[in-house]
């Protein structure tokens, strides 16, 4: 009788730690939740980003200028582009 009540509570026992709703899988559902959510902040703070490039975009003409002029390399009329080689030193 004390072996087949030693042995269930073993079983119980287990079965908590294991179990589909053990402690592990308790462990493993709130780790995966700590890194949905840090994910879903990265998401939010991505989204609020570029909802202000477009705002900014739509309002203000000079964020439109410095993206031409940064990745398009236009200039203004009038402006004058120098361009500039690095020289290799001379060999002594």
């Amino acid at each position: 009788m004390n072996l087949l009540l030693l042995f269930m509570a073993s079983v119980i026992v287990v079965d908590g730690l294991v179990g589909d709703r053990g402690l592990l899988a308790m462990l493993r559902a709130r780790q995966e939740y700590d890194a949905l959510s840090a994910s879903i902040a990265r998401q939010r703070a991505e989204n609020a980003r570029l909802r202000e490039t477009a705002r900014r975009l739509r309002e203000d003409p000079a964020a439109i200028e410095e993206i031409a002029r940064r990745e398009l390399g236009l200039i203004k009329p009038g402006e004058r582009v120098f361009i500039l080689k690095d020289v290799p030193l001379p060999k002594p």
